[in-house]
């Protein structure tokens, strides 16, 4: 890594661990339904919500929040799919785009409502204004309100002993809306406007280059959705071509701005959590264990980009330094952003669930390449989506406790439950299911024709590609090795399965372990428990995620990466038959 390469990553990090705190805080007192300093301005609009919808907010039990949360989805689900089938005769639609296909309404229905936003269509040359800011932006909002609501009620589970619920779904949807996301989308979007990001409903503009040619110039409401894909972990671009796109992503200050936004709240809500269990050094503990991860990974996909290919040496292109490529892989990279912007971006949109990209994943080195992907295989935990990540690293905290109990003979605890035989199968199906998804649907799309129809590069490359594409819906990111042409009944239908089960086997045994901890006594501490705060702990953490990940995904992985990376080294080289 260069000066440059350090100095980027240190200044992003103090920024990122800076604002942990802070922000921590307020999201506790917001779900813990305390002051906040905005319930003059929003409490009336809280309780109009309350009134108009009819919910009532008394707390509920585990079973009832899920079930709340699983028909909210539902019907979410339900009005983006009329929405894109009705794209023709919606108002705000001034290209006239058409209705979109069943089988891919299908597959952005689903992927919009599990905060997966997997795009493997053109949105400018697919939807017009409406469906993007009444179906794709507010689901953003209300997926991503979701994750966060769910994390609160585990937390609750954590915290709470004797207890038989774990909150009320409706109110942790409202004012996590309202407080959070609301205020926060409203600050950033303003910052991206002043950066150049447009937001307007115009028609397309035509425009004469300077060769004398005619060119169609995209228009629309970016930077309202931009804010909310970002801050949601959500990561659906509003252009085809994501935040490579200058509309997106102008200047390296918006940059900046769009990767912080991306891990600011998974990384508060570890702070979050500790506070609203009352002890943050278990947060702290949380926030460690992902940032040393994400470091380690950081430092693999800048290095390995810097290095670029090795067979430029080979054919002769570089004489001089044979180890390297000259200037590095800067292929499918933004010169303004470079390698290390571009390599610190793919690492932040796929430790956390949010997909969006400003560089082409499909263009990186193997190692460059394997990084992404490997991070989502580990069920995008290093930060992952808001919410969704750190309750699924909570189930690897379980897991770790398990083993530590193991290891010392001892009944495993953790915050001063007992953790038995319901919350280890709950966590391990939590654990389980969503690698299963990801392996049973690549394994598909490579055993049938249409499966295999949309890889456009042989050999191993072309496996990476359907690897990535179901890793990445399973894991709910959206990100892709974009050479796959994925847009077929075959593959919206696999993968919009994919996304159900990497959403739902997650959530929904992260809220059973909620309720049934919840419900148990505390038990005091003793000589012979674990502390779960201390840097012994959270190297045993991340060494369950990193073997559990490892053993899930390194056959397939070799099959991939890691094979192109030897023969990439040995000369071999593969050709796309003419």
């Amino acid at each position: 890594m260069t000066f440059q390469s350090y100095l980027q990553l240190g200044f992003y990090l103090a920024a990122l661990l800076l604002l942990a705190k802070p922000l921590g805080a307020y999201m506790a007192r917001v779900f813990e339904g305390r002051p906040t300093g905005l319930d003059r301005a929003l409490r009336p609009l809280e309780r109009l919500l309350y009134r108009l919808s009819r919910v009532r907010t008394e707390e509920m039990g585990w079973q009832a929040y899920a079930s709340a949360m699983l028909i909210f989805n539902l019907l979410g689900f339900a009005a983006v799919y009329l929405l894109l089938r009705l794209n023709r005769v919606l108002p705000l639609n001034p290209q006239h785009f058409g209705p979109v296909e069943p089988h891919t309404a299908l597959n952005i229905a689903i992927s919009f409502a599990t905060n997966t936003n997997w795009q493997n269509y053109s949105p400018e040359m697919t939807l017009g204004y409406l469906p993007q800011m009444l179906g794709l932006a507010v689901q953003n909002f209300l997926s991503a309100a979701t994750g966060m609501a769910i994390l609160a009620a585990v937390a609750r589970g954590f915290a709470r002993h004797t207890a038989r619920s774990v909150g009320n779904f409706w109110v942790d949807l409202v004012r996590t809306t309202l407080y959070i996301l609301l205020p926060l989308s409203i600050l950033a979007a303003l910052m991206l406007v002043s950066q150049g990001v447009i937001q307007n409903s115009s028609p397309y503009q035509t425009i004469t280059t300077l060769d004398g040619a005619q060119q169609t110039i995209a228009m629309g409401p970016a930077a309202s959705q931009i804010a909310i894909k970002q801050l949601g972990t959500n990561g659906g671009g509003f252009f085809n071509a994501n935040s490579a796109h200058p509309f997106e992503n102008p200047t390296p200050f918006s940059n900046f701005i769009e990767t912080l936004l991306i891990l600011v709240i998974p990384g508060a809500l570890c702070y979050t959590f500790g506070r609203m269990i009352g002890d943050t050094r278990q947060g702290w503990a949380l926030l460690a264990a992902m940032t040393i991860v994400f470091i380690v990974f950081i430092a693999i996909t800048v290095g390995a980009e810097q290095k670029g290919n090795p067979l430029f040496a080979a054919f002769g292109v570089d004489q001089v330094a044979r180890a390297a490529q000259p200037g590095g892989n800067m292929e499918g990279k933004e010169v303004r952003f470079g390698i290390a912007g571009s390599a610190l971006w793919t690492v932040v949109t796929t430790a956390a669930s949010n997909g969006s990209v400003n560089a082409m994943h499909d263009s990186y080195t193997p190692i460059g390449g394997l990084v992404p992907m490997f991070l989502m295989q580990l069920g995008e935990v290093i930060f992952g989506g808001v919410g969704s990540g750190l309750y699924g690293m909570l189930l690897f905290v379980i897991l770790a406790v398990f083993v530590a109990g193991l290891m010392v003979g001892r009944t495993p605890e953790y915050l001063g439950k007992k953790i038995e035989p319901f919350e280890m199968k709950m966590a391990m199906i939590g654990v389980l299911v969503p690698p299963i998804a990801t392996l049973v649907g690549t394994a598909a799309a490579i055993l049938v024709p249409e499966g295999r129809s949309g890889i456009s590069n042989p050999g191993a490359h072309g496996f990476s590609q359907v690897l990535y594409a179901f890793t990445s819906q399973t894991a709910n990111n959206g990100s892709a090795f974009a050479g796959y042409g994925a847009n077929t009944p075959f593959i919206n239908v696999a993968g919009g399965l994919a996304m159900l089960f990497g959403r739902y086997w997650v959530a929904l045994p992260a809220l059973a372990i909620a309720g049934s901890l919840g419900a148990k006594k505390r038990i005091p501490y003793s000589l012979g428990t674990l502390p779960t705060h201390t840097p012994l702990f959270v190297g045993l953490l991340i060494g369950t995620v990193l073997i559990v990940g490892g053993l899930t995904f390194f056959p397939a992985l070799a099959l991939g990466p890691i094979l192109e990376q030897l023969q990439l080294n040995a000369g071999k080289v593969f050709q796309t038959a003419p």
